[in-house]
């Protein structure tokens, strides 16, 4: 007789489950939010089956919840992200990642000469296309792409 065993995760009390990640962009939110030197519990889940897509990833971060800023950050890697925050095991907030239409502080300009690069002066960015991730510099209007977001 064959009998198929799960493995069950526990619920988790409070904190943020962070799902639909696209599974090569995980590990790049696990380093984005500092979750590696976290010392609380974290749960990554990945190349799990979905419904809204093939393959996703998942991550459950208890007692966290995530700032404006760092949903932007996880938007930039994984747009199609859904946030969610638990209070009490109840879901109290659910949100879609969302790449904003102004970028500050979080990504270095890609321009070497940039002035960016050689003052203590935060960057800012418009984004131009949400759909292909291209971003204009504020000040020297260099564009960057996803392929060379450096993150601060």
């Amino acid at each position: 007789m064959d009998t198929k065993k799960e493995m069950v995760v526990p619920a988790i009390q409070n904190g943020t489950v962070i799902d639909h990640i696209p599974t090569t962009a995980v590990y790049q939110v696990i380093h984005l939010l500092g979750l590696e030197k976290y010392e609380d519990e974290v749960l990554i889940g990945n190349n799990l089956s979905s419904k809204k897509h093939i393959r996703k990833g998942i991550i459950k971060v208890k007692n966290r919840h995530f700032s404006k800023e760092e949903i932007s950050m996880i938007a930039l890697v994984a747009p199609m992200a859904t946030i969610v925050n638990i209070k009490n095991y109840e879901v109290v907030e659910k949100l879609d990642a969302e790449i904003p239409d102004h970028i500050d502080g979080i990504i270095k300009c890609m321009n070497p000469m940039c002035i960016t690069n050689h003052e203590v002066i935060p960057t800012k960015f418009d984004v131009v296309d949400k759909e292909n991730l291209k971003l204009k510099c504020h000040y020297c209007e260099k564009f960057t792409t996803k392929e060379g977001l450096h993150f601060d």
